[in-house]
């Protein structure tokens, strides 16, 4: 049972407000705004919809364009398809736990609509309780409660929205990370482990969180040096991050194999529907029935990487392209973030960044008072995950994704908003918004102190600094205009 503290119920609150605002939005986006006819992957209906359908279909049809039809689609026919297994098992798997929850409705509704109201309802789920988990996470790193209040409204508008909505793994994937990250902050060493083993099943970025595990290692392992036998404690470091490697590289090596027998050994092709087989016919997709793909004769067969290889194009400085500037304009809100982000930690604390953030000081007699919030020595690890993130997504991806992949794989995209609003946001430090007192001593008479400050930031959005004005300003647009756009085919994917 959760503690009754009143900011986490803050975030809850809202954190409901805004999914519900946000699927009701893209309803009436989806039914005003014309499909635009784009190159996306579109399998055939092989089932008869009838009204109540058409009925689900209109509400929450929104919520599956773009890479979400593949997850539907793998949910609903397995990896057919070679390109399917870009996409990992963790949330497919998830909607068809969903789907039967609701198998008591299959008379009434066919499979597709059952797989469109999981998607809804799971992402709603996984997203309010991956603001709740953000929170503790901020509490128990930044020790400001007020900054992790902050960071957790922030990600309830976060410019990832329509993605944690729609039919992707975000909402999934960002539960997961966040709460295996508090874990670890915790010290349940194994769970966090299991967490993150999950969360690399459900998207292949996870595979970076290993670095968390490393890292609380190591620092358990130079904090014993001293006082313990060193041959022995090095030893139990080695043994544990072979575990941590293990542990967080089976899933993906597994759902690696699973494609190695699907599509290499004979006899392992399943039987794929006609329609179906016609599609694969008409785009040039490769089903296992076929010749052999050539990623089969790898000495290290990974069907992961020829995809993204092959079918998106994704490598090394593939993607700089003239063409792809405006995708590039669309990344560098969240780059700048992260960058200033990245800026601002180093500068104050160049000797914890030298250390690898074993070391505060130079002098370890030293005693000082530690940084709160953001400038917490505990972040550091943090900031470094989110820059290796940054790098990888800027150099080797479609950086359009950089807002999602970000989004909600780190929480430095919303603590350093958050440390900004405190830091430069006078509104804040004057009104004294606390979410559990309705009306502040200091309050002119009259005038209540909002619970919730990011929505009473925009109530006095005039009297707002410029930082605050920016800061709001690209979430709330990213928001709003990623339901616009990537509910009709638009292209924000």
């Amino acid at each position: 049972m959760w503690p009754q503290d009143p900011s986490r119920k803050e975030v809850l609150r809202f954190a409901v407000s805004c999914r519900i605002l946000t699927l009701m939005l893209q309803a009436l986006f989806n039914a005003i705004i014309p499909d635009h006819h784009a190159e996306a992957f579109s399998p055939p209906r092989l089932a008869p919809s009838g009204f109540v359908d058409q009925l689900v279909d209109g509400l929450l049809g929104g919520l599956s364009r773009w890479d979400a039809e593949h997850f539907l689609f793998i949910a609903e026919h397995g990896y057919l398809y070679e390109h399917n297994f870009a996409f990992f098992p963790g949330f497919p798997l998830a909607l068809m736990v969903g789907t039967e929850l609701l198998r008591p409705l299959r008379g009434l509704l066919s499979l597709r609509s059952c797989l469109l109201i999981s998607v809804a309802s799971l992402n709603f789920l996984f997203f309010i309780l991956a603001a709740v988990a953000l929170h503790d996470l901020g509490c128990l790193v930044l020790r400001c409660p007020r900054q992790a209040f902050y960071a957790a409204l922030l990600f309830c508008l976060s410019p990832a929205n329509v993605f944690l909505a729609a039919g992707y793994s975000e909402a999934l994937f960002a539960l997961l990370t966040f709460s295996a990250m508090g874990q670890l902050e915790r010290g349940r060493v194994w769970t966090s482990g299991l967490l993150f083993a999950i969360a690399t099943g459900v998207r292949s970025n996870g595979l970076v969180s290993v670095g968390f595990l490393v890292h609380s290692q190591c620092q358990g392992f130079f904090s014993s040096l001293r006082m313990l036998n060193p041959q022995r404690q090095l030893f139990k470091l080695m043994a544990s991050l072979f575990v941590s490697v293990f542990t967080l590289g089976l899933p993906f090596a597994l759902f690696q194999y699973y494609a190695y027998t699907q599509f290499c050994l004979p006899g392992s092709a399943r039987p794929i529907p006609e329609p179906l087989v016609q599609l694969a016919v008409d785009k040039g997709y490769r089903i296992a029935e076929g010749n052999e793909p050539p990623w089969c004769f790898w000495d290290v067969p990974l069907i992961y990487s020829y995809i993204q290889d092959v079918y998106w194009n994704v490598g090394f400085l593939k993607y700089y392209e003239l063409r792809q500037v405006p995708n590039f304009l669309l990344a560098a809100p969240v780059a700048i973030l992260v960058v200033w982000a990245t800026w601002t930690y180093v500068t104050t604390h160049p000797w914890l960044c030298l250390t690898l953030g074993l070391q505060r000081s130079k002098n370890n007699k030293t005693l000082e008072k530690p940084d709160l919030g953001f400038l917490s020595p505990q972040v550091f690890v943090y900031l470094v995950h989110a820059a290796v993130l940054l790098l990888f997504g800027g150099l080797c991806m479609h950086v359009q994704v950089l807002t999602r992949f970000l989004g909600s794989s780190t929480p430095i995209v919303y603590w350093f908003p958050a440390h900004l609003l405190q830091d430069q946001e006078p509104l804040l430090r004057s009104l004294k918004t606390v979410p559990w007192k309705p009306l502040a001593e200091d309050s002119p008479p009259g005038q209540k102190v909002p619970r919730n400050p990011i929505m009473g930031l925009l109530y006095r959005w005039k009297t707002c600094s410029p930082v605050t004005r920016y800061i709001l300003g690209y979430f709330l647009t990213y928001w709003l205009l990623g339901l616009l756009l990537h509910c009709n085919f638009l292209p924000w994917t």
